[in-house]
């Protein structure tokens, strides 16, 4: 195992890698902005650099500053969290150049899956399930390509995540429309401009399957994770296991899942996400997340599996501490946001009041703390409020109670609109898609 890890992120993610890697007896070197020096991370580490000011651009994607800072305290690995620099494929490749170990994947799959035109033939190619739809970027609103594919068609940024750059068109007026938004997203997010369109699933379910990469080049599937409530095609709640996919159709997703691993010569945590039709209980791929993803902690609470630990040691080159995969319970995830729970519009503010839920079946990753400044220079999550019970109907028992108990006053943020969605008859009925969130704010 490494002497020492720098974490290249910061906020909750930082603060969760920060405890397993201090758990494993290894030194944690955390990076930091002007804007974050007083966030608990900062504290939590055995070393903290402060590496630039609160512009993202000056700091936390500035690679010379993060290595610069990876030399200063002799760090040997790198973890970049989530976000950021996380699937910066230059950014890994010179990190292995510069002499330390990359806890990721290899640049050459993340490379492979960062372009969605590119995944998207790879994975066809690997026997992975995919909608119909273009193979190469399409240079313009292209009536007679989107009546091929069949209306309604998803226009995306080839480049893109996050949602950024997505939209749907249902006929060519809509299309032209969209092919714009979309173009100047990608442009503007990316700094790449290719649009790819493929047919949308009508009242689909995003259910993606967590793979992680062994050392020794075996691929593993450690289950699924619905994540269709979503606002403006970003996650907000996740559990597992998805009340829309049944035992035949998960097993079809965690072999095409691992196939896909194979396919790239992944290493490390991931994740290969899918659209779903709980109808028909098929699915098509969606896209790869060469990364630690967010909602994580369902599939930790379900498996008992620590997958940054698991990070760790596949970097290092040494085995996984588990054997079998057995998932047991239901687990949910609510990102709570410094945001306004109608318009989900951010809320920057000083914290006044920080009063976290706690309990054996509730874990709460939380980058903040009372007297914390939430600042309008990066993504407003606060916190990944999670529940676990030996059902859903017990996760959602506590889930109310726990919502209920998260007290965070001075930004405006979306408790609020979690207990609207724990009272949803929708919601709890299970049989819920990605129009959910739009339908309640119609």
């Amino acid at each position: 195992m490494f002497e020492s890890v720098l974490v290249a992120n910061r906020g909750e993610i930082a603060r969760r890698v920060i405890r397993t890697v201090r758990a494993l007896g290894v030194k944690a070197i955390a990076v930091y902005s002007e804007a974050d020096a007083d966030l608990p991370y900062v504290a939590e580490a055995d070393e903290a650099v402060l590496i630039g000011p609160a512009q993202p651009a000056k700091s936390y994607l500035d690679t010379d500053a993060v290595m610069e800072a990876a030399r200063r305290t002799n760090a040997r690995a790198i973890h970049p969290g989530y976000g950021f620099l996380s699937e910066n494929a230059a950014f890994a490749r010179r990190v292995a150049e510069e002499g330390l170990t990359w806890i990721g994947p290899p640049a050459e799959a993340i490379e492979a899956m960062g372009d969605k035109i590119n995944a998207r033939n790879l994975m066809e190619k690997a026997g992975v399930p995919v909608a119909a739809g273009t193979h190469e970027p399409v240079p313009d609103a292209d009536a007679a390509v989107a009546a091929g594919i069949g209306y309604p068609v998803m226009v995306k940024a080839s480049g893109g995540g996050g949602g950024i750059g997505m939209s749907v068109a249902y006929d060519e007026d809509e299309l032209r429309k969209a092919f714009e938004t979309a173009r100047t997203r990608a442009e503007r997010f990316f700094g790449n401009p290719d649009i790819l369109l493929e047919r949308f699933i009508e009242r689909a379910r995003h259910v993606e399957i967590q793979i992680l990469g062994l050392a020794d080049g075996t691929v593993v599937a450690l289950g699924e994770r619905d994540c269709s409530v979503q606002r403006r095609h970003q996650k907000v709640v996740e559990e597992t296991p998805s009340t829309g996919v049944g035992a035949e159709l998960r097993s079809r997703m965690l072999a095409a899942a691992v196939r896909a691993g194979e396919a790239v010569g992944y290493r490390g945590a991931g994740t290969v996400e899918c659209l779903v039709d709980p109808v028909a209980q098929d699915f098509v791929f969606l896209e790869m997340n060469t990364r630690l993803q967010v909602e994580h902690p369902v599939t930790e609470l379900v498996t008992g599996i620590d997958l940054v630990e698991q990070q760790l040691l596949v970097a290092a080159g040494e085995p996984v501490t588990f054997t079998d995969v057995e998932p047991r319970g239901h687990a949910i995830e609510f990102r709570v946001y410094a945001e306004d729970p109608k318009r989900f519009l951010p809320s920057p503010g000083d914290i006044t009041v920080w009063e976290e839920p706690s309990g054996d079946v509730i874990r709460v990753d939380a980058g903040y703390q009372a007297g914390n400044k939430v600042t309008p220079f990066y993504d407003p999550l606060l916190a990944k409020l999670c529940v676990y019970g030996a059902d859903r109907a017990q996760a959602l028992a506590t889930a109310r109670e726990a919502v209920e108990a998260f007290r965070v006053e001075g930004p405006k943020t979306n408790l609020p609109f979690f207990t609207e969605l724990l009272a949803n008859p929708e919601f709890l009925s299970g049989d819920y898609d990605t129009g959910l969130v739009d339908r309640m704010r119609a």
